[in-house]
């Protein structure tokens, strides 16, 4: 059942899409919030949410997404499949240039494809696994061919996943280290101007655009507003026109939503479905026990969460799949808060109170207290939690590291679980120095052996039933914790026009907006 907040958002986005259309205005400056400031603007090699609403307008993806998670043209104008559905041929767009002036052709992709995205991107190589080859028939043709069939192949072609990246910059070059990492060079409706640390980043409109007439707007100024209550008060008073997901704390959001001239919206997510996570370190100490994880589980009130701390926004999981997940196993036995089992799995595994590590995500307020929260549910059970803060940087570098007993993080679903969720369990995905993909450390050869079969079986019944014995194993072994499926809305002035027009919201949106002022 939807709460009374989610009914409201729901309401207020019917009106905002169903208003008659009006002829777009160019000009003008959006003033919008990014939160927090995020640790660099290069997409794929970097993968937080704070990097991809910011550069997601700088780079592009051979395709874009609808809400409904249908394909759309991008850098790619058209595509097919062969008879055995094994090679996927992109006809790319022949008017395209960098930021710098330099053309993209066929090269750029199979480099950003091929080398980038291999070496960097956690996302990408899920999709990777089962390419192939990846030829560049002739500057504007690029043929990627498959392993085997792989149903979600078209869908992961969106920016923040499989960014397109300058060949011409990177080639040759440590990537890390690049200079141009510091000025952005992308293909999109918006370059990179300048970042003032602290305070704001400023991207221009792209004046050599290839499609026509876009964007309306003249730039975006990123605003970086480190404290909840002023990015409150900044969108009252008038300096801010645009609060992306997640800018200010949940209980704001009501009071926002009523002033005049505002509307919300809750479209744009779905291609994310956002999934709120507590990595449990699966190598060592008292998290390494599945029954520890278990009694994690029973500990943690997640309805408290979702309701007091989120403002009734969002749904509790079941398991590893969120309800908007393919092939969800709804008979699954539910973790229900019980303190009670939880101390009874506890004595089982002789717990002796040893010390556990609590790292909370430093995205801001909510965050916050949601981590006093869990603590204070698991201290109640027995479970001696000390809670290290940090910055996002320190998050990122302390994740990487694996140093850390539980942790806060959430991750995209990406609309299959070949590509949003096995990524958080198969063990081929272990990697130290990334925060996004199997950091807990996991492994078990059967759940490897079933997401692997599941991601190209044929047809969809055995898919759902390889994933519904799947999610069978990840219930009795907790990897990790599953907390939240994230409610999201965008807020901003009803004068902003045509904001949220793909399943990636104002990561990609600005660019079809206009001010109608």
């Amino acid at each position: 059942m939807k709460t009374p907040l989610a009914i409201t958002i729901a309401a207020a986005a019917l009106t905002a899409t169903s208003a008659v259309a009006e002829e777009p205005r160019e000009g003008g400056v959006i003033d919008t919030i990014i939160q927090p400031e995020p640790p660099g603007l290069v997409l794929g090699m970097i993968q937080n949410a704070p990097t991809r609403t910011v550069a997601g307008n700088i780079y592009e993806g051979l395709l874009r997404y609808t809400t409904d998670l249908e394909p759309m043209p991008q850098l790619a104008e058209s595509w097919e499949v062969s008879d055995d559905g094994r090679t996927w041929t992109f006809h790319l767009r022949d008017d395209v240039s960098w930021h710098d002036g330099e053309h993209f052709t066929a090269e750029d992709v199979v480099f950003s494809a091929d080398v980038f995205h291999r070496e960097l991107n956690p996302s990408a190589r899920a999709v990777l696994q089962h390419v192939e080859s990846i030829e560049a028939i002739d500057d504007y043709t690029v043929a990627f061919t498959l392993k085997e069939p792989f149903g979600p192949f078209l869908i992961s072609f969106e920016a923040g996943t499989f960014t397109m990246v300058p060949k011409h910059i990177y080639e040759g070059t440590e990537f890390r280290d690049n200079e141009a990492n510091n000025h952005p060079i992308g293909t999109g409706p918006f370059e990179f101007e300048k970042w003032d640390r602290g305070t704001v980043i400023q991207l221009v409109k792209n004046e050599d655009y290839y499609e026509e007439d876009l964007p309306y707007l003249d730039g975006i100024n990123w605003h970086i507003i480190p404290d909840g209550a002023s990015r409150a008060v900044a969108y009252e008073n008038g300096t801010i026109d645009v609060l992306p997901y997640g800018t200010v704390e949940n209980f704001d959001i009501p009071r926002l939503t009523e002033m005049d001239n505002t509307c919300v919206t809750d479209h744009g997510n779905e291609y994310f479905s956002p999934f709120a996570m507590l990595w449990m370190n699966n190598r060592e100490g008292p998290t390494a026990d599945k029954r520890f994880r278990q009694a994690v589980m029973y500990a943690m009130d997640r309805e408290f969460a979702r309701n007091v701390l989120w403002n009734g926004l969002g749904t509790v999981p079941l398991g590893a799949f969120g309800s908007n997940a393919k092939f969800q196993n709804e008979d699954l036995a539910p973790f229900d808060h019980d303190p009670d089992r939880a101390r009874e799995l506890l004595d089982e595994m002789g717990y002796d109170g040893e010390e556990v590590r609590l790292l909370p995500l430093p995205y801001g307020e909510t965050w916050t207290r949601w981590a006093e929260a869990v603590q204070q549910n698991l201290k109640e059970v027995g479970i001696n939690v000390r809670t290290e803060a940090t910055d996002v940087g320190g998050w990122n570098q302390r994740l990487g590291d694996w140093d850390y007993d539980l942790a806060f993080t959430y991750l995209y679903q990406y609309g299959d679980p070949a590509l949003g969720i096995s990524r958080t369990y198969l063990s081929s995905n272990i990697e130290k120095g990334s925060p996004w993909n199997n950091v807990e450390g996991y492994e078990n050869p059967k759940v490897d052996e079933l997401f692997n079969q599941a991601a190209t079986a044929h047809p969809e019944a055995k898919r759902e039933a390889l994933y519904q014995e799947v999610q069978e194993i990840l219930q009795e072994d907790v990897p990790v914790g599953w907390l939240l499926e994230l409610g999201f809305p965008t807020i901003y002035r009803c004068d902003v026009k045509n904001l949220v027009t793909s399943g990636v919201g104002v990561n990609d949106g600005f660019k079809d907006a206009w001010l109608d002022k």
